[in-house]
């Protein structure tokens, strides 16, 4: 079983169904916000806060990095509410504009020395086979995510991945977009995305193996 069905992000906890009556609703609150009234945008900060940091934090490791990308991203969607046309849930929106807000970040960043994540996945030999031991899990990566106590541990993991596959992973495994969101997100083709993840989850996994393997044996 992949990670995106047993990790749920508090994003997606949070979601709304979006039914007639929310629509009704959503369709006042943007009235005002779009008429500037103040309370409105307060109102916004105090329900989407809490989950915009939350998928922050999923991108970005540094807490201070995490609150300027909601900054930045509330910001924004003051800025363009008027062009906002309700198609979609406000919080669906909100949260395209902070994940986005933290990708304009990555890409600002100077680029740190990244290891090659060939580097990170399986060998094997002229045969076929694994070319070294294969690690015995105590636990399985989806448990692993799922652990407080081995939280840290995956999400360190994760940041050691280059930005291209780690960005990959977080949207459609944590962040649980569809692969065709991730593609026009990060601009590239399905096919793209496919293989970039497919390449993060067996590094990822080979990562995580002997520290687990070493658990195990404890």
């Amino acid at each position: 079983m992949k990670t995106a069905d047993r990790v749920r992000c508090e994003a997606s906890e949070c979601a709304e169904n979006f039914t007639e009556e929310t629509r009704a609703g959503e369709d006042d609150f943007l009235a005002r916000l779009r008429s500037g009234d103040e309370s409105a945008y307060e109102e916004l900060v105090r329900k989407y806060a809490g989950r915009m940091l939350a998928s922050a934090r999923h991108f970005l490791s540094r807490s201070e990095d995490a609150q300027d990308a909601v900054q930045e991203a509330f910001l924004s969607a003051f800025r363009s509410v008027g062009s906002f046309r309700g198609g979609s849930a406000l919080s669906t929106w909100l949260h395209r504009i902070v994940v986005n807000a933290c990708l304009m970040k990555i890409r600002g960043a100077s680029r740190r020395p990244e290891t090659p994540i060939e580097e990170y996945l399986p060998r094997f030999d002229e045969t076929g086979h694994h070319a070294g031991p294969v690690e015995n899990w105590a636990i399985g990566p989806e448990e692993a995510m799922l652990s407080r106590e081995t939280r840290q541990t995956v999400r360190e993991a994760i940041e050691k991945l280059p930005a291209a596959y780690r960005t990959v992973l977080i949207l459609r495994d944590i962040e649980e977009l569809s692969t065709e969101e991730t593609a026009e997100m990060l601009a590239l083709t399905r096919n793209a995305v496919k293989v970039r993840l497919h390449r993060a989850r067996l590094a990822l996994r080979a990562l995580l193996a002997p520290v687990f393997a070493v658990r195990a044996e404890a």
